[in-house]
C-alpha cells in the first residue's frame, strides 16, 4: 500500500549532513565538489581530507580514489579552468580547418 501520493526518489548515496565527519568522505568521492569547495564548507584544506580518506577506506579504495583524483581536472578548479580553456582552442581550431 502506497504511504504518500508524492513520489519518492531514492539515490543509491545520499549526502550526508555537513555535521556528520562523513561528508568529507562523499564530497571527496563526487565528482563535482572540488577541494576549493571542500574547503570554504568545512575549513579542510586536500591534504587533510586526504588524511581522512587514507584514515577511512581500505587500501585498495584509498588508491582508487588517489588515481580517480589525479585523473580528473574537475577537483581542482584551476585545472578544470584550464582543461575548458584549452578544449575551447581546439573547438575553435577545428572550425577554421
Amino acid at each position: 500500500m502506497k504511504k504518500s501520493n508524492t513520489p519518492e526518489t531514492r539515490v543509491k548515496n545520499t549526502e550526508p549532513s555537513l555535521k556528520n565527519s562523513d561528508w568529507v568522505i562523499w564530497a571527496a568521492w563526487a565528482d563535482r565538489v572540488t577541494f576549493e569547495e571542500i574547503k570554504k564548507k568545512t575549513g579542510k584544506s586536500e591534504s587533510e581530507v586526504i588524511k581522512i580518506m587514507r584514515k577511512n577506506l581500505k587500501p585498495s579504495s584509498f588508491r582508487l580514489w588517489r588515481e580517480r583524483v589525479k585523473t580528473k581536472s574537475l577537483k581542482h578548479r584551476k585545472k578544470f579552468i584550464i582543461e575548458r580553456k584549452n578544449l575551447r582552442i581546439k573547438v575553435n581550431k577545428n572550425d577554421f580547418t
